[in-house]
């Protein structure tokens, strides 16, 4: 089966800072969808001004899973088209809020949470430890990795809890983060993974493009059984005083 991937990104930072153009020359979506490409998969971007966002029923209904990399400008989604990628995470899509798309609409709607956290920029040390060594997210890592240069969160984080925590992050300063998260709502599948502040290369990273690719592969739809949600007849038959 292929598996049809949709790599979402607001792509403000690229348009309005010359530092991050330079890192990323074809966008963090380009490097993120460069990451992810592969066999079996066919792999479109689609950016925050585009039409609808670039996220149409059309589009949405294709998507298998989608990646969406935010930070800046998450209040600029139209709440239309928010509603329609929680819709198809509720049908089966799968979704990977990366970075600050912990603060998307799509996501905050999912949790039912502000999503808070506490944060530093500074550019210190990541180290990603994996607390789930058996999650398929996993596969393909050491038991930890370091991010060289990146932006600090810290806990608490305001969700709910999550369904496995596959990812825990120590910063130099001290801070602790529960950093690669999964959660089913309805028939779709949630991870969401910490990395990926704009001033650093860190999705050119190997292991970050491991997790990215491995988050395809679990959050990619499952058949599963038929879901009836309408008014039904009885399978068996009633009583006539009922």
């Amino acid at each position: 089966m292929t598996v049809a991937v949709t790599v979402w990104n607001e792509n403000v930072h690229e348009r309005e800072q010359p530092a991050v153009a330079e890192r990323y020359p074809d966008g963090i979506h380009g490097a993120i969808a460069d990451a992810v490409a592969g066999d079996g998969r066919t792999v479109r971007t689609a950016t925050l001004q585009e039409p609808e966002h670039g996220l149409t029923e059309a589009v949405l209904t294709d998507t298998d899973v989608l990646l969406w990399w935010s930070h800046c400008a998450n209040d600029e989604v139209s709440d239309e088209v928010a509603d329609r990628v929680v819709d198809r995470v509720h049908e089966g899509m799968g979704f990977v809020p990366i970075h600050s798309g912990k603060n998307s609409k799509p996501f905050k709607r999912l949790m039912g949470t502000t999503c808070n956290i506490k944060y530093r920029h500074g550019g210190e040390t990541e180290r990603i430890w994996v607390a789930d060594p058996g999650h398929p997210i996993a596969d393909g890592l050491e038991e930890s990795f370091d991010v060289p240069s990146t932006e600090m969160y810290g806990e608490p984080y305001a969700i709910p809890e999550p369904d496995r925590t596959v990812f825990i992050s120590w910063f130099e300063g001290g801070e602790v983060f529960r950093s690669g998260l999964c959660y089913r709502r309805g028939r779709g599948r949630i991870f969401a993974f910490r990395p990926g502040h704009e001033e650093y290369p860190i999705f050119f990273q190997d292991e970050i493009r491991r997790v990215l690719d491995n988050a395809v592969d679990w959050a990619a739809p499952t058949e599963g059984s038929q879901a009836v949600y309408t008014d039904v007849e009885p399978i068996e038959p009633l009583e006539d005083d009922h």
